[in-house]
């Protein structure tokens, strides 16, 4: 297959200047033994070695479970962005590059020490001129066209695979898409920022959550400059017993808030990992605000409507939530759907909500999902994501506090706090009035549909869902009682022409009728061999 690649290359559009990267993904692709066999820690390997583009190409495959097996998904999720860190020099030469100053003009100072070094930037310490102490983050330079060269070639390669290897295989355009989409948002730092204003204010009123301050006047798309937030990280649990901090008290808040962000805002953290989350003067402060997801509200709906039917054993419902999260590929089999489901809600029959793990709830949703061809959005890709690890970070941070308790609380109180009950009441009289004047007119139309029916013209439309299979067999069974008749009414007729003077004849047999016998000979052969293959 890798000899199949590199010959194929020219066909499928590689320029010159990409050749030397293809040679390399190819080498790489050796080097691993990628020919005797796949496994997952195989391919993180290979990703790690690819480089950057790869590394967030399976990141973002890692929040797919509806594209791979779960093994693979747990596998992925393993891939840190860690990176060789720039020269300071570099760093220093982009700063002045972006500021068109002097760095000393900006900063009082830059600490030569790498806080933190990934694919797309390195980040700093650093003092503004007034005192204040600031985090520097700084994008790597042609980080943009490294990227979009590799994600060009991972889609022609991608496409020549789906060739070499049949229609089985994944198409991975659309995460590819979805992938370039969420690293072009990462890479431009004044979107961030951006993201970090909308966060502030959507959590304004809660006084025991915050995100970095940002300084707009010195942040470009290629540099950031953020408040350094001098805290303790979320896992560190040592420190924080140390400092008094009661950690079951801290999880509730956490799980609290990455609730709200989901289910109230629709819009959350979509990398809630251990580094992101930091403690400081007793209140708990995100970081690294790139990559945020968002949920519609239809989308909100839909997760609520799911949990309230689990609570409830309610499988027409949950069905119901199902589709409302996905986006059919195809034609569904309703029938095998809601078996499915209901398998899945026997499951969960008899246990407590507080043993309850939501991201396996959600993975094992997403499983049915993806085994009848119904497709997510990023939106739900990266709910999925962020409850599998926030859930993670609980289950070590805090374990005697349920992250699946507290979202069945928060949609209970976001259920009741919605509701206005002087407007439930005006549709409840609505509704009645409706329904009493459909009621008083019900006698009349059965008494028209009864006179339709005795004068003929009554029509009913009846689908059977799950009789597409039955209903093929008849087909079939149909079209072979059809070949049977005209393959005999060909051989009667051929034999009846072949006792006539009927010219011209061959070997003194009219043609028409060894036309006829030739046809018969055909339709009986395809008629044998769909028999001997059971078709």
């Amino acid at each position: 297959m890798l000899d199949t690649l590199m010959h194929s290359k020219k066909n499928i559009g590689f320029e010159d200047n990409s050749s030397g990267r293809f040679r390399e993904m190819i080498q790489v692709l050796r080097q691993r033994d990628l020919l005797h066999g796949i496994t997952p820690v195989k391919i993180r390997q290979i990703l790690e070695d690819l480089g950057p583009t790869f590394v967030k190409f399976g990141q973002i495959m890692s929040m797919r479970p509806d594209f791979l097996p779960q093994e693979y998904c747990d596998e992925l999720m393993k891939l840190q962005m860690s990176v060789k860190p720039l020269p300071f020099d570099e760093i220093k030469r982009i700063v002045e590059e972006e500021y068109h100053c002097h760095w000393h003009q900006v900063f009082s100072s830059i600490s030569e020490d790498v806080l933190g070094s990934a694919s797309i930037a390195q980040v700093h310490r650093a003092v503004l001129k007034s005192g204040e102490r600031v985090v520097l983050k700084v994008q790597r330079p042609g980080i943009y066209e490294i990227m979009s060269q590799d994600i060009v070639l991972l889609k022609r390669a991608a496409k020549l695979l789906q060739v070499a290897g049949g229609k089985e295989l994944i198409d991975f355009s659309l995460v590819l898409d979805e992938m370039w989409m969420i690293a072009k948002q990462e890479m431009d730092f004044l979107m961030e920022a951006g993201h970090l204003e909308e966060f502030r204010q959507m959590n304004a009123s809660e006084p025991n959550i915050e995100c970095p301050k940002v300084y707009h006047k010195l942040t470009t798309a290629r540099i950031l400059v953020m408040e350094f937030v001098d805290g303790v990280r979320i896992d560190d649990i040592k420190a924080l017993h140390e400092r008094g901090f009661d950690m079951d008290q801290l999880g509730r808040r956490l799980g609290e808030n990455y609730v709200k962000q989901m289910v109230e805002d629709g819009y959350f953290h979509a990398d809630p990992h251990p580094g992101n989350i930091w403690i400081r003067n007793g209140k708990i402060v995100w970081l690294d605000l790139g990559m945020m997801g968002r949920l519609s509200t239809a989308d909100r709906a839909a997760l609520r409507k799911a949990v309230f039917s689990l609570a409830n054993h309610d499988t027409y419902e949950m069905k119901s939530a199902v589709l409302a999260l996905g986006m059919p590929h195809g034609k569904i089999n309703h029938t095998q759907l809601y078996e499915d489901i209901d398998l899945l809600m026997d499951k969960y029959h008899n246990m407590d909500f507080a043993s309850l793990e939501m991201g396996v709830l959600t993975r094992q949703i997403m499983n049915v999902l993806k085994s009848h061809h119904i497709g997510i959005g990023p939106g739900l890709s990266m709910f999925a994501r962020g409850v599998l690890t926030i859930e993670g970070v609980m289950r070590h941070c805090c374990p005697r506090v349920s992250f699946v308790e507290i979202f069945a609380k928060s949609l209970e109180l976001n259920f009741r706090k919605n509701i206005n009950w002087r407007a439930e009441w005006d549709k409840l009289k609505r509704d009645g009035y409706v329904l009493m004047k459909k009621t008083m007119l019900l006698p009349e139309q059965i008494s028209d549909i009864l006179k339709m029916t005795m004068s003929g013209q009554t029509k009913v439309n009846l689908e059977l869902t799950g009789s597409e299979e039955p209903l093929r067999r008849i087909d079939q069974m149909i079209n072979k009682l059809i070949i049977c008749i005209i393959s005999a009414a060909l051989l009667l007729g051929s034999s009846i022409i072949c006792t006539t003077q009927m010219t011209p004849k061959i070997m003194e047999i009219p043609l028409l009728g060894v036309f006829g016998y030739l046809a018969a000979m055909v339709l009986c052969g395809r008629l044998l061999w769909n028999i001997l293959r059971g078709h």
